[in-house]
């Protein structure tokens, strides 16, 4: 195989690590993954992580160890493997990839291998069906039943149960046993000792019938023949592995939801002239038209028209979101009202829905502490567990016992054996919980995160744009007490705002805003003389009157309930600015960061969780303080610089707490990376996300309680898991050695306890997060003002 770079990892120093993604074909067990993991651990410098769910390991290793090299290990114990490539961005749906195929299946096989898989087992089952009906029911037992049961069983036995026959001889051939190492072994010898037993035991007489024993005996003196575990035992493991393929694909569908978000094609305008292209030949820069009902095709500005945008399917917002010129639109949203023009802002692997698809696959490669566990216990349970069938079997035979009571105990010692349960606790847990988190806008990187997000009792949040919206708004107009509130409030602002649109502070952005909303439609004024006196104010002729909006200054010549407003907006943290038309004062417009609508019921959620919440932010303190006042926090530090923030986070941490740190901003990427749980908002800097385990990409703040709540309940099913994994072997494999579990139904019981792991990881993708319908009507509850302030 030619060398090649790896596909995950830009060139870089040769003693410098690397990480390669790799798709492993022919893994059936936890003991596949471990010999996978100990195999590539042998190479200096590598470790890898393999992910029985998915079928892929991540590999880091030097620049030095060629993929060409790793991928050779990987197929020196056994399994077949390939690089797994990149996508360019949004998975195509139209395309078959690795992500549809079985994920025990071979890379590349997708569906083509299933329906072989389908096709075995349905011709399996008609072979299998009359043997199992004729040896369980001993008044269907005609005259030499015993040797049509024997000429069907014998396809079964060999090709319906090939699959396991070819991957034991192949482990063997490379010195290893896996648990098709077991179903062969059991297959093999249930079939060996019906044929002994037909040609040379007398089991084979006419007349001989076979009385039903869900029980092993041999005390009834009665030759028995083993044919209906010869042709079970492959069809119980056939069905139980088929039904846990596709119920592991369902844990995995969050990646082909993703996938069928992308659109396929898009309208664009290029040299005046309007054709359809596929979405993947957009280019940055290139206009296009989203009508209602399409998708958006990539990242983009809307350059003409306004809609509302559903985001429900890519970031978990329940409400649609308004858009118009200027907002910026996401790839994957559903255009639900008029006609958008966008120019496109990002394309390919740019995008947030191709960020997301990568977070949610990095995400589903990761192992928990005690998958770790059940993993080491798994790579000896094999040979453990042939060592235990070759011990029973001389056991029985030394005790005096019949042969065929001592190879119905062995026998049935090798099928009930089940170390794909163990295998499968985590990764279908994981694969399902980051699929449903990822639909509720919750982006987790990995399963350590979700292990640390379950264990933190303290949050250190963020204000601007976290608790905040984290844009300038108007917050009240307040007018003099002898004026017409509204009508003289409106016509004020709209004056005010006249002159702030020659200024681009974002005062003058929140206000100019402001007036569009509360308008009645009409432009506004256009100002004359425009000047602008930096660290005081504007100033323009509007409609014939001088009018000048400008700070406060000395509040003796304004009349009292200005002075109020005033007071209240610097008590608050907010900016005022008072609007004089020639010499009068007229009003005073307050101007602040709005407290996010959600804040209050996301800090109480966090409550109610255990977790102690604290604000940090580098605002003044009677900003921090009021925003703290509403929400009932209590620890404030306000002034923060980053090494502020980050210096916190390590005190907190020396005192046993156990700190999540949630931001958005450059400045929080320190704090975000020294906690023990770093957790970015939507809109953050690219440095926050990158330093973060966790991304809330729902512009919604009650994303972060159900995060929490989500990772308790992962780690919940993953412990249940594990422990019907190591409890159903506890139990089951005492009885098989005691001969009281008959080969048959061994393989039952085996199919149904990788059926119930991947079953109850399942529940996962319906999960729904319980929120407390009540709470306080406390001080500490945020008010919105609605309207013009009147108050006296």
């Amino acid at each position: 195989m030619a060398d090649r770079p790896s596909p995950t990892a830009s060139p870089v120093p040769a003693d410098d690590p690397v990480s390669t993604v790799l798709v492993v074909g022919g893994m059936t067990c936890a003991a596949c993954v471990g010999r996978v993991e100990k195999k590539l651990g042998r190479l200096e410098g590598v470790s890898a992580t393999v992910n029985l769910a998915t079928g892929r390991a991540k590999v880091s290793h030097p620049a030095s160890v060629s993929v060409a090299g790793l991928v050779a290990v990987v197929e020196s114990a056994g399994y077949t493997a390939r690089p797994a490539e990149p996508p360019a961005g949004p998975p195509d749906p139209t395309r078959p990839d690795e992500h549809r195929r079985p994920p025990d299946g071979p890379p590349g096989s997708g569906g083509e291998e299933e329906r072989r898989e389908h096709d075995r087992l349905l011709v399996t089952t008609l072979l299998a069906a009359p043997v199992l009906l004729l040896s369980m029911v001993p008044a269907w037992q005609f005259r030499n039943w015993q040797w049509l049961c024997f000429v069907l069983a014998a396809p079964v036995a060999v090709w319906g149960a090939w699959p396991f026959h070819h991957r034991a001889l192949r482990g063997l051939r490379h010195g290893t046993a896996t648990m098709d190492t077991l179903v062969s072994l059991g297959v093999a010898a249930s079939f060996a000792w019906s044929s002994y037993a037909l040609f040379l035991g007398g089991a084979g007489e006419p007349g001989m019938t076979m009385p039903l024993s869900l029980v092993p005996s041999a005390s009834d003196g009665v030759a028995h023949v083993y044919l209906e575990a010869a042709v079970g035992v492959p069809l119980f493991i056939l069905a139980g592995r088929w039904l846990e393929g596709r119920a592991r694909r369902g844990t995995g569908s969050a990646l082909r939801s993703l996938a069928e978000l992308a659109a396929k094609d898009v309208a664009v305008r290029r040299g005046g002239v309007e054709r359809r292209i596929p979405a993947a030949d957009l280019a940055v820069g290139d206009v296009f038209l989203v009508r209602p009902g399409e998708r958006v095709a990539t990242d983009g500005t809307v350059v003409e028209g306004s809609s509302a945008l559903d985001l429900s399917l890519v970031t978990g917002e329940s409400h649609p979101i308004e858009a118009g010129p200027g907002s910026p639109v996401i790839g994957g949203a559903v255009n639900s009202g008029g006609l958008l023009e966008v120019r496109a802002d990002a394309v390919g692997a740019d995008t947030q829905l191709a960020r997301i698809t990568r977070l949610v696959e990095d995400a589903q490669t990761g192992k928990a502490a005690v998958q770790r566990l059940a993993d080491s216990v798994a790579a000896v349970f094999v040979p453990a567990v042939m060592s235990v069938s070759v011990t029973v079997l001389g056991f029985w035979l030394g005790a005096g016992a019949d042969r065929q009571a001592a190879i119905t105990a062995a026998v049935a010692v090798l099928v009930v054996a089940c170390p794909c349960a163990l295998g499968l606790a985590t990764p279908t847990a994981l694969l399902a919980a980051t699929g449903r988190g990822a639909r509720l806008g919750i982006l987790v990187s990995g399963v350590q995160a979700l292990e640390r997000l379950k264990h933190i009792d303290t949050v250190v949040l963020d204000k601007t744009g976290t608790l905040t919206s984290g844009r300038m708004s108007v917050i009240a107009v307040t007018v003099p007490a002898d004026a017409d509130a509204d009508a003289d409030a409106g016509e004020v602002l709209r004056l005010a705002a006249a002159v702030e649109q020659g200024s681009d502070h974002p005062l003058a952005h929140a206000i100019v805003a402001h007036a569009h909303r509360q308008g009645d439609g009409r432009p506004l004024p256009r100002p004359v003389g425009f000047a602008a006196a930096p660290g005081s104010g504007v100033s323009a002729m509007v409609d014939g009157a001088e009018v000048a909006v400008v700070r406060p200054g000395e509040l003796s010549g304004i009349p009292g309930r200005l002075r109020e407003a005033v007071h209240a907006a610097e008590t608050a943290g907010h900016t005022a600015v008072l609007v004089r038309v020639g010499d009068v004062p007229r009003a005073v417009i307050s101007v602040g960061d709005t407290l996010r609508s959600d804040a209050y019921r996301a800090v109480e959620h966090l409550r109610r969780l255990g977790l102690r919440p604290v604000l940090a932010t580098g605002d003044r303190e009677a900003t921090a303080r009021s925003i703290a006042g509403r929400l009932g926090i209590t620890e404030v530090h306000a002034g923060a610089l980053p090494e502020d923030k980050a210096a916190l986070v390590a005190t907190l941490q020396g005192h046993g707490g156990r700190v999540a740190v949630v931001g958005d901003g450059v400045n929080d990427a320190a704090a975000l990376a020294a906690a023990d749980l770093g957790i970015a908002m939507a809109g953050g800097t690219d440095a926050a996300i990158g330093a973060a385990d966790v991304t809330l990409v729902r512009e919604d703040l009650q994303a972060l309680p159900d995060a929490v709540r989500l990772a308790r309940h992962t780690l919940a099913t993953i412990r249940a898991n594990l422990v019907w994994a190591f409890g159903y072997n506890l139990v089951t494999l005492p009885l098989a050695a005691v001969g009281r579990l008959d080969p048959m139904i061994a393989a039952a019981a085996m199919s149904a306890s990788s059926l119930l792991v991947v079953g109850n990881s399942l529940r996962l993708r319906t999960w729904k997060p319980s929120r407390p319908r009540a709470f306080g009507h406390g001080s500490g509850r945020p008010r919105t003002a609605t309207g013009w302030e009147t108050a006296s």
